[in-house]
């Protein structure tokens, strides 16, 4: 009896796909660009199942192509790449490696939040440029910290995760989210809840952690910008199109806020002409916020484990879709 057939479209961390070894047949796209929709037409053609990335357009005709698919598998905990509609309507479960990189992202932000108040990166370039000619009372001068006010925008795991870092530092920290959360959970995480605008308004450091939805796209643009303080930092390890990246722009070049740190864009990767790029007070580093050793390991086995439950007609351990089951 031959194996099953499954393709992953990109190199992942070797020993995470040890479950899958002995259960199926692999192919694993060997380049650094994710394949071209095109070529993963061709292979869903063949496949049972199929371990994602984000980068990976899975929409209703790649999905309803692949005639003998029965699993779907993102290593990723966002899944707006997939149309899971079309995926539930052929009773194909999808799933996703949430948690996992909770702690790997919040730190990601604390590091870019306090780069971006202390203007770390803009002061190593200083030196390496040959700038640097003595101490001087008003070189480089950034944000404190402790007093500021640290706005929340989406209070989930990753949200709670940078909630919870924040207690050393003296900080008074507000959230809005879509749900706001018990009066324990705020207790026991030192927060406020606020509605949005009032967020914007208080805020000294703003940072994203809501999911990407229709709702959720260009969340921050002309005028969330208007109603920062000018000395607001914002901060981005969400999703990348959550921010208007041309009113990011002309309120960085404008001076309307201090700073930007970005970890997601819109587009990704950034287009090396954008006008972003030309800004000092903007950090933007290469969607690393799950990249240790540890969180993209454990991110690759949860994928597999996902692949090879639906190989084995079994309930996904983390399926976004769980309806199917029904």
């Amino acid at each position: 009896m031959s194996l099953p057939k499954i393709f992953v479209t990109r190199q992942l961390p070797e020993r995470g796909l040890n479950p899958l070894l002995s259960h199926a047949e692999i192919e694993i796209w060997p380049e650094r660009q994710p394949p071209a929709y095109e070529i993963l037409l061709e292979k869903v053609q063949q496949i049972d199942g199929l371990l994602c990335l984000l980068t990976d357009r899975i929409d209703e005709q790649l999905i309803n192509t692949g005639k003998s698919l029965k699993v779907i598998s993102q290593m990723a905990v966002g899944y707006d790449n997939i149309d899971i509609k079309a995926a539930t309507n052929r009773k194909i479960p999808v799933g996703n490696t949430p948690g996992v990189l909770t702690d790997a992202t919040a730190d990601l932000t604390w590091a870019l939040l306090m780069c971006a108040a202390r203007r770390i990166i803009e002061s190593e370039q200083y030196v390496r440029a040959g700038s640097w000619q003595t101490w001087e009372p008003t070189l480089l001068l950034g944000t404190d910290l402790s007093g500021a006010t640290l706005g929340i925008v989406g209070l989930g795991r990753i949200g709670e995760a940078v909630a919870r870092r924040a207690s050393g530092f003296n900080l008074r920290v507000i959230y809005s989210s879509r749900h706001r959360r018990s009066k324990e959970i705020e207790a026991a995480l030192g927060v406020e809840y606020v509605e949005f605008n009032r967020l914007l308004q208080e805020s000294d450091i703003i940072t994203l952690h809501t999911a990407l939805s229709k709702e959720t796209h260009h969340l921050i643009s002309y005028a969330q910008f208007a109603l920062m303080k000018r000395s607001a930092i914002l901060i981005n390890t969400a999703r990348g199109a959550i921010v208007d990246p041309q009113a990011l722009y002309q309120t960085l070049k404008s001076g309307q806020i201090a700073g930007a740190a970005l970890d997601v864009t819109e587009p990704e990767p950034i287009p090396l002409d954008s006008p972003l790029l030309s800004l000092k007070n903007l950090i933007i580093t290469p969607h690393i916020g799950s990249a240790s050793y540890q969180t993209r390991l454990k991110m690759a086995t949860m994928a597999a484990n996902n692949l090879l439950a639906g190989l084995l007609n079994q309930p996904l351990p983390y399926c976004v879709n769980p309806e199917i089951y029904s």
